[in-house]
């Protein structure tokens, strides 16, 4: 994929003369587009003009403030955003502080939960929403599957009955249209398997003319409904001296991932289930979420991402032992997550996590092992220390999560898991653009307000 946008930009900023940015963005046009020189100048020519235009609206004295966005210096690489290590955490505590306007809810971004909850007339909404695995986007009907497996998993750890499933889908300009057919057939199939129908959604092109190639990106989001608020499986629920339940995990779009780009592709076939749906819907039925304190999915960041923002957030502690927690995992994926030598700690495995009170827990094992879910006790959770620790072979270890998730694939190796070395430096440029945003949105709002006010009533 060519951003042509994004590339004129940077060399027209760069002090490159208009004919060598030409020259380089119709070569990149004649990369996708079978097209004559002479056109692909043309749209060059075009794709230069629009982005003079834009600059100088940055420049413009009414409106430049609203369109400029802040300088954080920081980049999404730079802050490991997406790769669900202490980075990404970081950057979705400050989405979260940008989308907290005070208005009452019963679950909202700050708590950093799998799901959002409002109250609406004595029921509870629940709503979430999940990005399709970037390195599934050749490989649609996987990535559908998985990730509309995964906004369902949100929604049902909430203690929430899913009722409806809804999309979004963006396929850059030279993608091929049995894309979005098969990405939808993967939806579908999750769709009618579990019973929940998709009512909504939206398609567009990535970029517009502005973006050629064939990159597919996406989002699956889910919503449900709990009829009671003791129903409600929140995280900030969970107490010292709780029994952390764990069921099977056999992964879903990064083991899928992982086994297409390790050469081991017939693994992928481990991980087309509904189990954790299925899971969750026998606790549902059995009326178990008014009991539990509360569930949460094993996902990206592995068990080290999920414990340490639980601790974090919650302010407990927990003792995981490993090897309950090997028994439970799939065996062929861990085979293969041992022989490439990746942190299966540090990925997602798509187990279901439940924190339940002791008096409960032979109950909760009954319900589950009912269903033919595999699932023990594999820890507790503890008030001192409050942060993860893992049991191995008698010895205790911290189980914090790396600067990003276990490097699940060749590339992600290169680029490693450690911090970089201007991290905290990163970390403060990217607070102050935070601030930077609140103040535009402030300023944006009174003038809307003000315009509001000046606005003659009609008559």
């Amino acid at each position: 994929m060519s951003d042509l946008e994004g590339l004129a930009k940077r060399l027209f900023l760069k002090g490159f003369s208009r004919s060598l940015i030409l020259e380089r963005l119709a070569s990149e046009v004649t990369v996708f587009k079978d097209v004559a020189e002479q056109d692909a100048y043309a749209f060059a020519e075009a794709v230069l003009s629009e982005v003079e235009a834009s600059l100088r609206a940055l420049a413009n004295k009414e409106v430049g403030w609203i369109l400029r966005h802040p300088k954080s210096g920081a980049t999404m690489h730079d802050l490991g955003v997406g790769c669900r290590g202490e980075g990404d955490f970081f950057v979705h505590q400050l989405l979260s502080e940008i989308a907290d306007i005070g208005v009452a809810r019963v679950l909202g971004p700050k708590a950093q939960d799998d799901a959002g909850i409002v109250g609406h007339e004595g029921r509870f909404i629940v709503v979430a929403v999940d990005g399709t695995h970037s390195r599934l986007t050749e490989f649609p009907f996987i990535a559908g599957f998985h990730v509309t497996r995964a906004a369902m998993r949100d929604v049902y750890v909430k203690g929430a009955k899913p009722v409806a499933l809804f999309t979004d889908l963006h396929l850059a300009d030279d993608g091929d249209i049995g894309v979005l057919f098969d990405f939808m057939g993967g939806v579908r199939a999750v769709s009618q398997l579990s019973g929940v129908p998709l009512v909504a959604g939206s398609t567009l092109r990535v970029g517009g003319d502005m973006v050629i190639g064939t990159r597919f990106v996406s989002c699956v989001g889910a919503v449900g409904v709990i009829e009671r608020e003791d129903m409600i499986a929140a995280r900030r629920r969970i107490k010292p001296g709780d029994d952390v339940i764990m069921t099977e995990g056999a992964g879903g779009g990064t083991i899928a991932t992982t086994a297409i780009y390790s050469g081991m592709p017939e693994v992928l076939l481990e991980t087309l289930n509904i189990q954790f749906i299925e899971a969750c819907e026998a606790l549902r039925q059995s009326g178990l979420f008014s009991k539990i304190h509360a569930a949460t999915d094993w996902t990206n960041g592995g068990l080290r991402g999920d414990c340490s923002e639980i601790c974090r957030t919650v302010k407990v502690g927990m003792k995981i032992y490993e090897e309950k927690v090997r028994s439970l995992l799939n065996k062929k994926v861990l085979s293969m997550l041992d022989t490439l030598s990746i942190d299966y700690l540090g990925v997602s495995m798509d187990a279901l996590l439940i924190f339940s009170p002791p008096e409960h827990t032979k109950e909760v094992l009954y319900t589950l092992k009912k269903v033919n879910v595999k699932c023990d006790v594999v820890g507790e959770v503890i008030s001192d220390p409050a942060r993860p620790i893992l049991v191995s072979n008698g010895k205790e270890t911290c189980l914090e999560p790396l600067y990003r998730e276990a490097a699940y694939t060749k590339i992600k190796k290169l680029v490693g898991e450690e911090a970089p070395l201007r991290k905290e430096e990163f970390m403060a440029s990217a607070r102050r653009a935070v601030l930077e945003s609140l103040e535009k949105t402030k300023r944006v709002i009174e003038l809307v307000t003000r315009k509001r006010r000046e606005k003659a009533p009609l008559q």
